[in-house]
């Protein structure tokens, strides 16, 4: 028994001394490929190739290259994917180019928009602020450059203001608007001034734009001059208006005063202007009378006064209230409740 298992070992030394000293034998064929060393322990050393063959009679050995593979399927990968990135650039901007040109104008411009919008959100406080202002500033010129009227004649070409005399007729052209008034060129070295009281005097003009126009052609008339100050002032009113205006002025001596005007003193007087809030009216005072239209017996609501106030007639008021500092009378044409009712004289 034991000389069997000796026997079975021995030969399977043998078998494998053969099949080891035949692989050395053809591994030194392999051109240089693979090399194996006697004095230390065999290296390997990777063909280029990924397939290699011996031509000798000794059994075929084969070496498969795993990472020449694998670097191949990357390879290919990447090709993939940049042909695809390639066809859907090439989509794209086929697409673009079969586009109307204004709606690839308006896409532009919605992304230029949302640029400009998302870089001022990103803008600090203060350049923000900078920059409206600028814009402000900016809007106010073109709105006065556009507001600006030209004018017919040069400065050398101009009448002096010393050739005009009050009460003369002249045409004018409105230059520019104010909250009192308008300027307007009348061919003279300064413009004069229309107040807004010296437009109508039938109605209440509460701002000249009401009735004027820059650019507008008027005819005016000179009320007054002051050639030292470059002063000129102007009226549209009628002559009669303006003379019974200059009467009351060289009446104002021999008027009633204000400190001899006592509060629920009955008055007459006449109606000399109605506004949108009431009517002046000429008492025989120093200064005209005011009346609010609330203080009327025939007011009510939602009549302007026009309606049931005219121009020159005459009424009866009461004196409610006196301001000596700002000369002013406050009047009213409802009797007041706490004086005593006309006397009843029997015959």
């Amino acid at each position: 028994m034991f000389s069997s298992l000796l026997y079975s070992a021995l030969l399977f030394l043998s078998i494998c001394s053969d099949e080891s000293n035949a692989f050395s034998r053809h591994g030194q064929q392999l051109d240089g490929r693979r090399t194996f060393s006697s004095s230390s322990s065999s290296s390997f050393v990777r063909p280029s190739p990924a397939f290699a063959v011996s031509d000798s009679s000794s059994p075929d050995v084969v070496f498969i290259d795993g990472s020449v593979n694998d670097n191949d399927d990357d390879n290919d990968e990447d090709d993939n994917d940049r042909s695809a990135a390639q066809n859907l650039l090439k989509q794209k901007s086929s697409r673009w180019a079969r586009l109307d040109p204004k709606i690839k104008a308006k896409i532009i411009k919605k992304g230029q928009e949302r640029a400009i919008s998302n870089k001022t959100k990103r803008e600090p406080i203060q350049d923000k602020k900078r920059r409206l202002l600028k814009f402000v500033k900016e809007k106010q010129q073109e709105k006065k450059r556009a507001s600006r009227v030209p004018r017919l004649l040069s400065f050398d070409e101009r009448t002096p203001l010393s050739a005009l005399i009050p009460g003369m007729e002249m045409n004018g052209l409105i230059i520019s608007l104010t909250n009192f008034g308008a300027y307007i060129d009348v061919g003279t070295e300064v413009d004069g001034l229309l107040h807004v009281s010296q437009i109508d005097h039938s109605v209440f003009i509460e701002h000249p734009r009401q009735i004027l126009t820059p650019g507008e052609e008027v005819t005016v008339r000179v009320r007054s001059l002051n050639v030292d100050k470059k002063k000129l002032h102007l009226t549209m009113l009628p002559a009669e208006v303006l003379k019974a205006e200059e009467d009351d002025k060289n009446d104002k001596t021999e008027r009633i005063q204000l400190d001899e005007i006592m509060v629920d003193d009955e008055l007459w007087g006449e109606v000399r202007r109605v506004t949108d809030y009431g009517a002046y009216v000429e008492v025989g005072a120093a200064v005209d009378g005011w009346l609010h239209f609330m203080d009327h017996p025939l007011w009510e609501r939602g009549a302007h006064p026009s309606e049931f106030m005219k121009l020159g007639e005459r009424v009866r008021v009461w004196v409610s209230d006196i301001d000596a500092e700002r000369q002013r009378i406050k009047l009213t044409s409802n009797r007041p409740a706490h004086l005593p009712g006309p006397r009843r004289e029997l015959f």
